[in-house]
């Protein structure tokens, strides 16, 4: 009987190390405006915690206020093993561990990317996340309301704008900040 109290710390200190080396950051969707609430939980639980926060100039009723709001909203990163899940997900303020169709890590390199900007003395804030091939709406300038697909061209952003019945198109540079991901 003694064998197994002693190998019970043994299994329970295996399991730790194995937690332990198992640590990888997660992104975590929450409750709208529960970024901050849930970074300070995960931490008071023992979870490492990332929120990367963007200053922002906010209009009030009688001022305009420089406020620290989560760079993505929605969402807050923290450094766990799955085997920990449990304890995230009853966190107050956690909707669900993003994933398609279970929890999927973020890569170490996208995660340090993002810490080295928040901690940098830069300005900095969010972007629509468009990449080549995705369909945009021009909302800014001359060719505001056109729809076409995003292009990189000899170093230049372009739009391509299709006829599909004569299957021909035409491209014209365009500034990323006038165009939005088309829903």
């Amino acid at each position: 009987m003694l064998t197994t109290i002693q190998s019970v710390p043994e299994l329970a200190n295996s399991e730790t190390t194995a937690a332990a080396v198992d640590l990888r950051w997660y992104a975590i969707s929450t409750r709208s405006r529960h970024e901050k609430m849930v970074r300070d939980r995960l931490a008071g639980i023992g979870i490492e915690p990332f929120l990367p926060l963007a200053n922002k100039l906010s209009q009030w009723s009688d001022r305009k206020v420089w406020t620290a709001s989560p760079l993505f909203s929605g969402y807050c990163f923290a450094r766990f093993s799955l085997m920990n899940s449990h304890a995230v997900l009853q966190t107050p303020g956690i909707v669900r561990i993003v994933g398609s169709l279970m929890p999927e890590s973020i890569p170490d390199e996208e995660l340090a990317a993002i810490r080295t900007l928040a901690e940098s003395e830069r300005a900095y804030e969010r972007h629509d996340y468009l990449v080549e091939g995705a369909w945009v709406q021009v909302v800014r300038g001359p060719l505001m309301g056109l729809r076409g697909q995003l292009l990189r061209k000899a170093g230049h952003d372009c739009l391509v704008i299709r006829v599909n019945l004569i299957q021909q198109a035409a491209t014209v540079h365009i500034d990323m900040s006038e165009v939005v991901a088309v829903q």
